[in-house]
């Protein structure tokens, strides 16, 4: 009899171990057009206290460099673990010749249940067509379990993306505002809705996590032009004196510089911010009002993360698609080669991580993120990916990093530790000094061949992969 006992009982808890869950939940925050304006990024000036909470839990890199200074190719990079093109089309590109799975499409085959919600892919809910809303279209096949965009007043995706309060909608940039503060609810803007829908998801999920993991990803889209949030997170900076912009004059030479169209093409009143420094300061006041409103969303969804009690069992990873100028080099946006553009946000947080809260400053990319996950979830990477692991980093935050490279149409760079190159298609060389006050104002590379050529060759060497 008491073998029989042992046996049931051996049996019993053999079943309850098949039931739990064998692989942690993954939670992907992607913050769209989101600098390092955070302060726990060095920026004493912004109330980001959830990222900042996050960063305490975690590990935040800051020197973390994107592969492209626009929406969809750096989501590509993040989304594939692979170099891809320059264009915001690049994953539609790549949805009529799938060669290996997604990042979320490879966690989906090994077991999870993956859900998006908002911009994730470029195309926020992640389908094409007219209004970014046709099912026949996805942009990332065999990706999603649920692939979803609340868009409320604002009608389908395409609205959304450019929303400003109460359903307005972008048609001619010209006649809507650049920046605005509604004295209104977090649903007065499409990023509220959003939240409310992530919250819905890791309700439903959280019920099945014993037994199933979860890779839930959640995109806002503000800070992304236009600068729109309610007043209440914009209030604290309308008298803020903020410091003052580095480099703020347009470079000299062949550069990677432009002309600003996407902020340019909205309302600006007739005002310019390159030449009107109220109307610039105002730019900025609003720019980090929307850092503040994208920070009060990532805590509610991590609030809901640990009433749930998933905290203990997740990854969170928290994600700037790329940087943004605010008056560096008279630019206002991306897409341009300079540090302002491809630096951007990335913390990792998990259950025992060593030494949490401590920064590092090892050099590393977006193309790392996908093969990080992977280990922390204990899975084996996938050949095809081009990244490395971050995992010596996230137990050693001094541990070695390395060199960052990115492209747009025109021309590619590597960021080393000290110095960035940028190789113009035309011939033309640029070369930095980060161990200098000039940083990216004064060109070097006609004074120091030998350092050129040794970039270049790295340079040629990772595009090479």
């Amino acid at each position: 009899m008491k073998f029989l006992i042992i046996i049931f009982s051996f049996a019993f808890v053999l079943f309850s171990l098949q039931g739990k869950q064998k692989h942690p939940n993954v939670l992907l925050l992607c913050i769209d057009d989101l600098r390092p304006e955070l302060k726990c990024f060095g920026a004493d000036y912004i109330q980001s206290p959830n990222i900042d909470k996050l960063a305490s839990q975690g590990r935040p890199f800051h020197r973390h460099y994107v592969q492209a200074p626009t929406c969809g190719a750096s989501r590509y990079t993040l989304l594939t673990g692979t170099y891809g093109s320059t264009s915001n089309g690049a994953l539609f590109s790549r949805s009529s010749n799938i060669e290996h799975p997604s990042f979320p499409g490879f966690f989906r085959k090994h077991g999870y249940t993956t859900v998006s919600v908002g911009k994730v892919s470029h195309h926020p809910g992640g389908r094409g067509g007219k209004d970014w809303d046709e099912d026949a279209k996805p942009e990332m096949p065999e990706s999603w379990d649920r692939h979803l965009l609340p868009a409320g007043p604002w009608r389908h995706p395409r609205g959304v993306m450019h929303g400003l309060a109460n359903g307005e909608i972008r048609g001619n940039a010209k006649e809507m505002d650049v920046y605005q503060a509604f004295e209104g609810p977090d649903s007065a803007y499409p990023d509220g809705l959003i939240t409310d829908e992530a919250l819905r998801q890791l309700d439903a999920l959280g019920k099945q996590a014993a037994k199933k993991p979860f890779f839930l990803a959640v995109g806002i889209i503000r800070p992304h032009l236009p600068f729109g949030a309610p007043l209440k997170y914009v209030k604290p900076y309308l008298k803020l004196e903020l410091p003052p912009t580095s480099h703020p004059l347009k470079p000299s030479g062949k550069t990677t510089w432009h002309g600003s169209g996407e902020f340019m093409k909205y309302n600006r009143w007739k005002r310019n911010p390159n030449t009107d420094a109220a109307f610039a300061l105002e730019v900025r006041r609003h720019y980090a009002g929307c850092v503040t409103y994208a920070d009060a969303l990532v805590g509610r969804i991590l609030a809901k993360l640990d009433q749930l009690k998933l905290r203990d069992d997740s990854i969170i990873l928290l994600w700037g698609d790329h940087g943004w100028h605010l008056g560096e080099h008279a630019i206002w946006g991306k897409h341009a080669l300079f540090e302002e553009s491809l630096r951007s946000p990335l913390i990792v947080s998990y259950k025992g991580i060593p030494k949490p809260g401590q920064a590092t400053r090892s050099m590393v990319e977006t193309l790392d993120v996908f093969p990080t996950v992977c280990d922390l979830a204990g899975l084996d990477k996938p050949d095809f990916l081009q990244g490395q692991t971050l995992v010596p980093i996230l137990k050693n935050p001094k541990a070695k990093g390395h060199s960052a490279i990115a492209y747009r149409g025109n021309a590619q760079t590597i960021r080393t530790a000290t110095h960035r190159l940028i190789a113009h298609k035309g011939g033309e060389l640029e070369l930095y000094d980060h161990t200098t006050s000039e940083g990216e104002t004064r060109n070097l590379a006609a004074d120091q061949p030998e350092r050129v050529a040794a970039l270049l060759k790295q340079l040629k060497a990772r595009l090479a992969k």
